[in-house]
């Protein structure tokens, strides 16, 4: 399992009082900023490709607008893991729109909700984070491996109250 990543001036090792205090600072703001523009969602595709003809892809993601990407690369570099994207936008902003997102299985699993579950968030995004986190879980044990498990696991979603669920699929919900 993955040590939680940290941040420092001089070393990557956390090693003086000074070093811890700024990652508690970071690890708040980080939890805060993440409260007001964060998501943790799960996606549901047609996928040809795959065995059951549908997909189930759980997503971490912050938006932010260019005056404000160097806070989703301060975020990328605190977790080490995910990706920035750019969405251009096509309405009446002018600002494109950019995206910290993680997608990999393992490093939600082993980097975001570790630090999620260590540093609550504060807003009713929590209740979201506990769905997504049972959502990865059963993933890691690979419930969706067979398609009872499959339906299974978009049935719970669909029956949480939260709404973290982009079914894309007009047709995934079991008996639907």
């Amino acid at each position: 399992m993955k040590i939680m990543p940290t941040i420092s001036n001089t070393t990557d090792n956390v090693t003086t009082a000074a070093n811890q205090q700024e990652r508690l600072v970071l690890s708040g703001w980080i939890v805060g900023f993440v409260d007001g523009e964060g998501y943790f969602g799960v996606s549901v595709c047609r996928n040809t490709s795959t065995r059951y003809g549908k997909q189930i892809l759980p997503e971490f993601v912050v938006t932010q607008s260019i005056k404000s990407l160097s806070s989703l690369q301060q975020i990328q570099k605190f977790f080490k893991c995910g990706r920035i994207y750019v969405n251009h936008r096509h309405d009446n902003h002018h600002d494109d729109i950019y995206r910290y997102c993680v997608r990999n299985l393992e490093e939600l699993h082993q980097i975001i909700i570790p630090f999620f579950r260590t540093y609550a968030l504060q807003t009713s995004k929590r209740n979201d984070f506990e769905l997504f986190d049972q959502v990865v879980s059963r993933m890691i044990c690979k419930v969706h491996y067979s398609i009872e498990g499959m339906d299974n696991l978009i049935t719970y979603i669909h029956q949480s109250k939260t709404r973290i669920l982009n079914d894309y699929t007009h047709n995934t919900r079991p008996n639907a």
